[in-house]
């Protein structure tokens, strides 16, 4: 007797740089969620698409929930817990590497809440820490769930950026989801990977471009709206090209400086970076185009957050 197929949603949450988002490209086996080690980072649900023969598995990568200083944070919290109520899973993501700290804590008193959700942990990064450590937190991990009276279904320790598959655990990951996801067919096509529109993903990738290197004034304040994406004109059919033309958002004139750089140095190495992993996704050559542009305060301002797409 052959078994059911399954298809369902797990959403991957954490503080902020709890390792979500390589975990969700470690899964899909593609990237579909852009990673920095600037705290949030994610701000739109990606979701990625995992295609076995027994199962379908939807990853929902929620930004990370935080205590929110502007109306974007507000916002983004707001989207983490809508998503938890509407998952078949959620998995929540502790650094083995970190101690457990209050924003863990946090997260898990809100996950609380929500009490229908099946609920498992995670221990990531367990590539930095040592064996011992790595027992201890998970010890640390199973009374978090007491304290809080959280029922956890599983505890699993992994690391998504080992290159052994043993090691990593990513699979035996990916199996413990998919027997905690109802009976049901494939909600997907066979072959997409995420469900994002291609604008978006192009949007994200030169905003992680635009974060790499920048000191720590400014990772908040970048937001980036692709204006225009469409193929070049008269191209020959095996010459294709695409033309992209984007425009990232600063929250002050004093930032403009900063990402542009010297003589336009830093701004044409974003355009470089974010061009190369554009043609990567897309698997077609891309001119890129960029400006810089100043959108007043537009964390905290509603009119500004809905132009931006928040």
């Amino acid at each position: 007797m052959t078994e059911a197929h399954r298809s369902g949603f797990a959403s991957f949450v954490g503080r902020p740089n709890a390792g979500k988002s390589t975990l969700t490209n470690a899964l899909v086996g593609s990237k579909v969620a852009i990673t920095s080690d600037k705290p949030q980072t994610t701000r739109t649900v990606i979701r990625g698409i995992v295609h076995r023969p027994d199962a379908q598995l939807i990853l929902v990568d929620t930004p990370g929930l935080h205590r929110p200083r502007t109306l974007l944070g507000e916002r983004l919290n707001d989207l983490v817990r809508t998503t938890w109520a509407e998952v078949d899973v959620v998995a929540v993501c502790f650094p083995a590497n970190e101690k457990i700290g209050p924003g863990d804590r946090f997260i898990v008193g809100e996950l609380a809440k929500v009490r229908k959700t099946t609920k498992i942990a995670v221990a990531t990064k367990t590539d930095l820490a040592a064996p011992e450590r790595i027992g201890a937190h998970l010890l640390d991990i199973a009374a978090l769930g007491t304290d809080t009276g959280t029922e956890w279904a599983e505890i699993v320790p992994v690391s998504a950026v080992s290159a052994n598959e043993q090691h990593s655990q990513v699979q035996l990951l990916a199996d413990l989801l998919v027997g905690l996801l109802p009976e049901g067919p494939p909600l997907y096509p066979e072959g997409d990977l995420t469900d994002a529109p291609e604008e978006t993903l192009v949007a994200e990738l030169i905003r992680e471009a635009a974060l790499e290197g920048v000191r720590d004034e400014l990772p908040h304040s970048i937001a980036v709206v692709v204006e225009e994406m469409r193929p070049r004109e008269g191209r020959p059919a095996d010459k294709p090209l695409l033309d992209i033309h984007a425009n990232l958002y600063l929250e002050r004139d004093s930032q403009k400086g900063i990402i542009i750089g010297h003589k336009g140095a830093r701004l044409r190495d974003v355009g470089t970076r974010a061009r190369a992993q554009i043609e990567a996704l897309l698997g077609t050559p891309v001119y890129l185009d960029l400006h810089v542009k100043i959108a007043k305060d537009w964390q905290r301002d509603p009119r500004q957050l809905r132009k931006l797409g928040f």
